[in-house]
């Protein structure tokens, strides 16, 4: 079964990669959120991903932003993919807004050990797990590495935000939890805390990240608390907390979870899912997930269908690059110029193949360095996608001395060489295998053809 745990593509830039959402900028007012199937508990992402888990988030979420744009705008544009959405471009508040209406999870283990203040607010003595309280409490954290509770006096102290804006966002949370909270009752479900995050755009407060999500949420199913308030079990992600709880050995948490326990969360996912919504998650075992969002990403425009990346080991060779790029670009692929020296800082080149040999879109690479050429092979040797080395050599002289060096490769290190920049630019397109280019590269073959075939006819004159 398919799961997305990382995403990558050299055409967009990445602004943030979080626990398990990766962000990439489409432009100055917008960006794309992927949505992973990673699943974080304690401050730790597994190693374990939850199959459908980013669709279910992403979904759910996109429902609530739709749902309570009358209580306060949001960062939603539009959904391209079960895992991607497009967003607003905000300036984020570094705080996490927690309203509780029940003693459950964390915040009941602590109070079981002693803890009676949580982010300033006194909790009264004598009270039970799963306890609702008399009305919902606003417990704020910052959000960084490792949260911490923070009161809305050092909020403000420190600096985090202004008086106003807290008292907005705190008056906003309990409207939208209680919002959440009644849509939920209407189908069997206690929405015992939620968690929100804010932005700013042009001083306007909006809401981001993600709401209501078994993430950020907890969730009961209404007629087993009113049953059994004690044991009732959790819809969410605090099901695998329970897990990782109960599984510790020497106090750490294990990093994996088994086959059964994966299944399970999965499942009360889905669950969540249909009972927010009202709608089945279509799942199909045997589909092609990155297939998918590849074919969306390009029916969307929002990458093209193949890019080629032009590596040179020096600024100086930035002419013959752009030659190489001017015949690409005549086929509207994406082309990626970055600079890397193989002999001086090398190092740089095991970062660079981590983002090609992950991407999900096909492309290639054309190495240009000329003299000693390390590059081409030690990127050859590294990248899963075609390498094609196009020396810029001077002259004849030129290549008489240099050209061994990209001709001569160790084993497993399948280099090739081109020395005409148009030509190397024409073996590297070839070499994404697009049916697009194939039909176009097979129309040229034949203008080729039949422009011999006239050159003949008129030499001949017959």
């Amino acid at each position: 079964m398919d799961c997305l745990v990382k995403f990558s593509t050299p055409q967009l830039e990445k602004i943030h990669s979080g626990k398990v959402r990766e962000s990439f900028r489409i432009d100055k007012n917008s960006r794309m959120i992927v949505v992973t199937d990673r699943i974080s508990c304690f401050d730790k992402v597994l190693k374990t991903p939850i199959p459908y888990k980013g669709a279910v988030l992403n979904g759910i979420s996109n429902f609530w932003f739709e749902k309570t744009s009358q209580i306060i705008d949001n960062h939603f544009i539009k959904c391209v993919d079960n895992n991607i959405t497009i967003v607003k471009e905000a300036s984020p508040i570094r705080i996490e807004m927690i309203v509780r209406g029940y003693l459950a999870g964390s915040m009941w283990r602590n109070y079981q050990n002693g803890k009676m203040t949580f982010s300033g607010i006194k909790i009264s003595d004598g009270m039970k797990k799963n306890e609702k309280f008399i009305k919902p409490i606003v417990t704020p954290t910052t959000k960084e590495e490792s949260d911490r509770e923070i009161s809305p006096a050092e909020i403000i102290k420190e600096g985090l935000t202004t008086k106003d804006v807290y008292e907005q966002m705190e008056e906003i949370s309990l409207k939208l939890f209680q919002f959440g909270t009644d849509i939920l009752a209407e189908r069997n479900l206690i929405l015992v805390d939620a968690k929100y995050e804010f932005g700013l755009i042009n001083g306007y407060l909006i809401l981001i990240d993600e709401i209501h999500t078994p993430d950020s949420s907890r969730f009961w199913w209404a007629d087993i608390y009113n049953k059994d308030q004690q044991n009732v079990q959790p819809i969410d992600k605090e099901y695998v907390r329970q897990w990782l709880l109960k599984n510790r050995t020497d106090g750490k948490f294990p990093d994996s979870l088994p086959n059964e326990i994966v299944k399970e969360t999965s499942a009360r996912y889905l669950e969540l899912y249909k009972m927010v919504t009202g709608e089945v998650l279509l799942c199909n075992e045997n589909e092609d997930m990155m297939k998918r969002i590849y074919n969306n990403l390009v029916k969307e425009q929002i990458i093209k269908d193949g890019y080629i990346a032009i590596i040179m080991g020096s600024i100086s060779d930035l002419e013959h690059c752009n030659k190489i790029k001017k015949c690409i670009e005549k086929y509207d692929i994406m082309t990626d110029l970055r600079v890397v020296s193989a002999h001086k800082n090398g190092e740089q080149i095991i970062k660079m193949v981590e983002e090609y040999n992950s991407s999900i879109e096909p492309g290639s690479v054309i190495a240009v360095a000329g003299k000693s050429n390390g590059l081409g092979g030690a990127l050859a040797a590294n990248l899963n996608i075609p390498v094609i080395s196009c020396p810029p050599f001077k002259d004849n002289l030129d290549i008489l001395l240099n050209i061994n060096s990209s001709l001569m490769m160790p084993s497993k290190v399948p280099s090739a060489t081109v020395i005409n920049p148009e030509s190397s630019a024409l073996a590297a397109l070839r070499s994404l295998n697009l049916h697009r280019l194939r039909n176009i590269f097979s129309k040229e073959i034949m203008q080729v053809k039949e422009s011999l075939k006239e050159d003949d006819m008129k030499i001949r004159k017959r």
